[in-house]
């Protein structure tokens, strides 16, 4: 804004109206007469809210001298608290876009409005879980498309673009918000896009027909497929069911990196690629605005090329801007938070469960809790389509991409997060551990009743099939349904069973919390055996259950946010 429109009343930035109260530490919103008697903005499309009619708020008071201490007081007057840095830090942070809330009278309520006017959303048909929740691991699904609408993108590829899946990443976050993991799906990634049921712009419903074998991208847009069927399509392809998404395009990118005034990021060589329009020499630069949307688009100037290079730039330069968000820079300057607040309300396109600025306030608040050194990302595991002579799309490389998804289903990380546990804690981690600690009975002695507590249906017979016939636990025997379902599988023994209860435990790859001592039952026969009780995270037959156990596939290419690389 040049300085002939500040002085014009309606167009006030409310970012240079925050001022430091030097006694509470906290910023308020104090408006000069001129700005107290305009419209404060109001929602998009809405006419302006009149001014609130209230007087300025007065400068800062004169205190008066204090009262002389009663003597034999001097010197023991307890001294004034002062809020930490890091607390008043907080008042303006909370992890993403939603981070600013703004307070301060009926003026910081009439800007709230303004910014909820701003939000854009559209219905998850019930594609996702109904919404994040703060006592549970989250998972958001970020979708950036080509689509090239606003003033600028003309000069992008396909201008007609009905705006697909171009970039897609499932963010996970722990539940016990220690760390999280960015998985990014190829765009071009064969999958199968299930039948989609959508919600029209009048109201009515319908069915949008699914696709075999095609391009992930293909999951939005095509067909007027819209951001419910790209959930759909995530979900039947790692079986993590979204909760909430974002969908950004084009000119997110541009926006945001201008609100933070720019994001660092490094070339490990000169870059000139007339596609994306970026030329830039190797090292570190600061790119905003049409830069920064020329560094995410660029993929033939880096790596092998293709879309996977590009996405390993683009994680590079997620990395980058989530270290500027969390930076001092960034969280102690009210202007640049307002700034925040206004291009990602305006940038971004959510469901219906993150419609309001409180919504997104919520999220944040979540998602800034974690430390960038235990937010990791990486890539679906693929590799080049054996169908094709000329490789333009991708497939699942099937060994590695399950480990991957299984350990964010189970809610795993991929960093080491080394947690600070009570002396209860380690007692308790302790005696859980030494229950697979000591003596095994043979398979053949090992007596055991399986039991479906949540697993699909057949399960406890395809179980009780591998343990005859692949395990050697031929005293086993199938006992249906529990009598509730249960979310982990469980093994319930007596205490002159431990060495049984162990064995079974190795062939299963059951953990030591999955160890249930407590009391025997009478099988068949009559005589003393275990209970195993298959769980929702049941996976099949045979399949190992310890989901603590599971690592990251050895080849997996995996990065940190704290860590700066340059694009190669």
């Amino acid at each position: 804004m040049d300085a002939q429109g500040r002085g014009r009343a309606g167009d006030i930035d409310p970012a240079d109206q925050w001022v430091l109260n030097p006694d509470t530490g906290e910023y308020e919103l104090r408006l000069p007469p001129s700005a107290a008697q305009s419209p404060v903005p109001g929602p998009r499309g809405a006419a302006p809210a009149p001014a609130p009619d209230r007087e300025v708020p007065p400068q800062r008071r004169r205190r008066s001298a204090p009262e002389e201490p009663p003597p034999g007081r001097a010197g023991r007057r307890r001294p004034v608290k002062k809020k930490s840095r890091g607390k008043r830090v907080l008042l303006w942070t909370g992890g993403t876009m939603a981070f600013v809330v703004l307070a301060g009278g009926t003026a910081g309520y009439l800007y709230l409005q303004h910014l909820n006017g701003n939000i854009q959303s559209v219905s998850d048909d019930g594609a996702g879980t109904g919404g994040f929740q703060k006592d549970k691991a989250i998972n958001i699904l970020l979708i950036g498309t080509d689509k090239r609408t606003g003033s600028g993108n003309e000069g992008y590829g396909d201008t007609g673009s009905a705006g697909h899946a171009d970039t897609t990443i499932l963010l996970h976050v722990s539940k016990d918000r220690s760390n999280a993991t960015a998985l990014s799906i190829p765009r071009d990634l064969i999958v199968d896009v299930p039948d989609c049921p959508t919600t029209q712009e009048d109201g009515t419903q319908k069915v949008i027909p699914g696709s075999s074998g095609v391009r992930f991208n293909t999951s939005l847009g095509q067909g007027g497929r819209t951001p419910s069927c790209t959930m759909r399509t995530v979900t039947e392809l790692t079986g993590v069911t979204p909760d909430n998404f974002m969908v950004a395009d084009f000119n997110a990118v541009k926006t945001l990196t201008s609100a933070v005034g720019g994001v660092e990021v490094c070339l490990a060589k000169d870059i000139d690629d007339p596609d994306s329009h970026l030329k830039l020499p190797a090292g570190e630069h600061t790119v905003e605005g049409e830069e920064a949307l020329a560094f995410v688009r660029t993929r033939h100037s880096v790596g092998f090329g293709g879309d996977l290079s590009r996405i390993e730039i683009q994680q590079q330069f997620l990395s980058a801007l989530m270290r500027k968000l969390k930076s001092n820079d960034t969280l102690t300057s009210p202007s640049k938070m307002l700034k925040l607040a206004e291009a990602g309300t305006e940038a971004l396109t959510v469901d219906s469960k993150l419609d309001s600025i409180g919504k997104l306030k919520d999220l944040g608040l979540e998602l800034g809790k974690l430390n960038t050194k235990n937010l990791t990302f990486t890539t679906v595991p693929v590799i080049d389509n054996p169908a094709e002579k000329v490789k333009a799309t991708v497939v699942l490389k099937e060994g590695p991409a399950q480990q991957v998804f299984d350990m964010m289903q189970n809610d795993v990380s991929f960093t080491e997060v080394k947690k600070k546990e009570s002396e209860k804690e380690k007692k308790e981690a302790a005696a859980v551990a030494a229950r697979l600690k000591g003596e095994q009975s043979e398979p053949s002695e090992v007596r055991v009743r399986v039991m479906n507590g949540g697993a699909p249906a057949g399960s406890a017979q395809q179980e009780l099939s591998y343990l005859q016939t692949d395990a050697g636990v031929t005293k086993s025997e199938n006992a249906g349904n529990a009598p509730a379902e249960v979310a982990k599988t469980t093994l319930e023994y007596a205490p002159d069973q431990a060495d049984q209860a162990r064995a079974l435990a190795e062939i299963l790859g059951l953990s030591g919390a999955a160890m249930k001592p407590g009391e025997s039952v009478t099988n068949s026969q009559g005589l003393p055996t275990m209970t195993l009780t298959l769980g929702k995270d049941f996976k099949g037959a045979g399949v190992k259950l310890d989901a603590a156990s599971a690592k990251a596939p050895e080849d997996l290419q995996k990065s940190t946010a704290d860590k700066v690389e340059c694009a190669k």
